[in-house]
C-alpha cells in the first residue's frame, strides 16, 4: 500500500496523519509513503491549468506504480483522493491530458504514468475493505457506545460521481448519494450515528480566503443540522473540512454572534481511542476544538 499523505496532512493536518498511522498500526495495515512525493495539485494549480494539475496527481501516481512497484495509492485527503481519481479518469478518457502528461513527464525525467497501473483509494476504503467490521469489533479494546456522532463525508468525496467508477456498485459498495463507509466503521466501534441530512454539503473550503462570509455560513448550517440531530462530535475525514469545521465554528460566534457546542474529530482518532490508543498519540490535543470534552464519556 502507497501511502499518500499529501500537504495537509504535514501541516494544518497533522492530527489526521498521526490518527492514520496509529491506527494503521493498531490494526496491522502496513503503509509505505510515496517517495518524493508532491502537491497533488490541490485547487490553486487546477483553476489555472487543470492539465498541469492532472500532471502533478499522475507523478504521485507513477512513483507508486513505476518506482515502488504498489497496485494500490491510499489517500486520506480528500482533496488528494478526488484529484488522483480525476488524474486516472483524464488519462484514461482524454488524449489532450495523455499528451501533457507525457511531456512534462518526458522533461522531468521520470516514467510517464499510464491510466489503471494503481487503483486510487481512501482511508475509508483502506479500513473498511483492508480489516471490515468484524474484525474491528473484534479489536475494540474501548467501546464509543453513548457518543453520538454525525457523519460529515463533505462533497470532493462523492463527486463529480463519474471519476469513482467503483461507487454505487450495490450492497458492499460505497454510494455517492448515501455515503456510509464511515457510518459503518464508527457503528461497529460502538458510536451511534445520528441522522445528519448534511453529510455530503460543502464546507466552502475553497473559498475560505476569497469570501470568508460565504464559508463561515456554509459550516454554520451543517454544524446547526448537527446540533439538530443530537450529535456530541462530528466525525471528518478530510483535512480541509476539518479545519474549516473548526475555524469557522470559532468565526461564527465572534463575527455572527452564533454559538454551537459539536465538536470535531476525524473518524480515525475516534476509531484509535476504539482501539485502544492513547489519545495524544492520535492529535486528538492539537484540534481546535476540544475532543476531550466529549471523549470523556467513553474514557
Amino acid at each position: 500500500m502507497a501511502y499518500y499523505p499529501g500537504c495537509a496532512l504535514e501541516g494544518t493536518g497533522h492530527a489526521y496523519n498521526e490518527s492514520t498511522k496509529a491506527v494503521g498500526s493498531a490494526l496491522g495495515l502496513k503503509l509505505d509513503e510515496v517517495k518524493d512525493w508532491n502537491c497533488c495539485g490541490a485547487m490553486e494549480v487546477k483553476n489555472i491549468d487543470p492539465k498541469v494539475q492532472t500532471y502533478l496527481s499522475s507523478r504521485v501516481m507513477s512513483i507508486a506504480a513505476n518506482e515502488m512497484h504498489a497496485k494500490v495509492v491510499m489517500a486520506p485527503c480528500n482533496g488528494c483522493y478526488h484529484n488522483l481519481k480525476k488524474a486516472e479518469y483524464d488519462l484514461e478518457h482524454d488524449a489532450s491530458s495523455r499528451e501533457t502528461v507525457a511531456r512534462i513527464s518526458e522533461k522531468a525525467g521520470h516514467e510517464t504514468y499510464q491510466a489503471g497501473q494503481v487503483e486510487t483509494i481512501h482511508a475509508l476504503d483502506w479500513i473498511k475493505d483492508g480489516v471490515g467490521e468484524e474484525e474491528l469489533k473484534r479489536r475494540l479494546k474501548n467501546s464509543l457506545k453513548g457518543l453520538k456522532v454525525a457523519n460529515y463525508y463533505g462533497c470532493m468525496y462523492t463527486r463529480p460521481r463519474h471519476i469513482f467508477p467503483e461507487k454505487d456498485k450495490g450492497p458492499g459498495s460505497e454510494s455517492t448519494l448515501q455515503p456510509h463507509f464511515m457510518d459503518d466503521l464508527l457503528a461497529a466501534a460502538g458510536a451511534q450515528n445520528v441522522d445528519f441530512p448534511l453529510k455530503t454539503a460543502c464546507c466552502g473550503g475553497a473559498h475560505t480566503l476569497s469570501d470568508s462570509d460565504t464559508s463561515t455560513q456554509l459550516v454554520l448550517n451543517i454544524l446547526r443540522a448537527a446540533e439538530a440531530a443530537g450529535a456530541d462530535v462530528i466525525a471528518t475525514e478530510c483535512p480541509t473540512c476539518h479545519s474549516g469545521l473548526e475555524m469557522h465554528q470559532v468565526r461564527a460566534e465572534k463575527v455572527l454572534g452564533e454559538k454551537t457546542t459539536v465538536k470535531m474529530l476525524y473518524f480515525t482518532q475516534l476509531l484509535g481511542i476504539a482501539l485502544g490508543v492513547a489519545p495524544r498519540k492520535l492529535g486528538v490535543h492539537e484540534n481546535v476544538s476540544d475532543g476531550m470534552e466529549v471523549l470523556k464519556k467513553i474514557l
